[in-house]
């Protein structure tokens, strides 16, 4: 991979859970809640990583799916809750807003890249994210979610752009496998255990390495 001085980015895709929010308060809640009613244990550390990086069906699948029964009785659950009740404990990150400003200024492409469901558009909303970001790519808008390179490829075709112009921060290996399998560039936020290159504790950051690049 190129050194970072020499990418010359037009483009930057965040992963929601983790990047742009704090968001493990509530994602606990809403695991926690579901197992509570469907008569099972909470969350077991393991569980936590899990639920943190899949979608919300192959995580109930992952902590319902031993006994077809619970995995029902939890999927008809997961329909009868209020997605919004949950999102009112997630922390968006220091300095994000300012850093998607900024790269607006910069005519710097934004864009989503999740493996949430329905409540992204709950999401998108509270927080009054729909301005900064020209593209929202989740769950339901692809066949195969992450790490499958299918995101990416949509985000690519819909800015018309090469994988050599954008860059993937992301907080998970989920998250980095994603780059690599679609062959972009990378930078992990907040999580020195990914082995990849480029590591970065502040949004901030992404502006000193898209600075050098304009």
């Amino acid at each position: 991979m190129d050194k970072m001085g020499e990418w010359k980015i037009r483009s930057v895709i965040y992963d929601c859970d983790g990047v742009l929010f704090d968001s493990l308060e509530a994602n606990t809640r809403l695991y926690n809640d579901l197992c509570l009613l469907a008569g099972r244990a909470p969350l077991r550390e393991e569980e936590m990583r899990y639920v943190h990086t899949h979608t919300m069906y192959e995580s109930i699948h992952f902590l319902f799916g031993h006994e077809d029964r619970l995995e029902k009785k939890a999927l008809e659950l997961l329909r009868q809750v209020d997605l919004r009740k949950y999102i009112v404990y997630l922390k968006m990150e220091p300095h994000l807003r300012d850093t998607l400003n900024r790269l607006k200024e910069k005519e710097i492409l934004r864009a989503i890249n999740t493996n949430r469901t329905t409540s992204m558009k709950y999401i998108m909303e509270r927080f009054d994210l729909r301005p900064y970001f020209e593209m929202v790519v989740t769950a339901l808008d692809v066949k195969h979610p992450k790490p499958h390179p299918e995101s990416i490829e949509k985000i690519l075709q819909g800015f018309q752009l090469s994988r050599e112009e954008v860059v993937f921060i992301g907080d998970s290996e989920v998250d980095h496998q994603t780059a690599l399998t679609s062959g972009i560039q990378f930078i992990a936020y907040k999580n020195r255990e990914i082995h990849t290159d480029i590591h970065i504790e502040d949004h901030l950051d992404v502006l000193s390495f898209i600075n050098t690049n304009q």
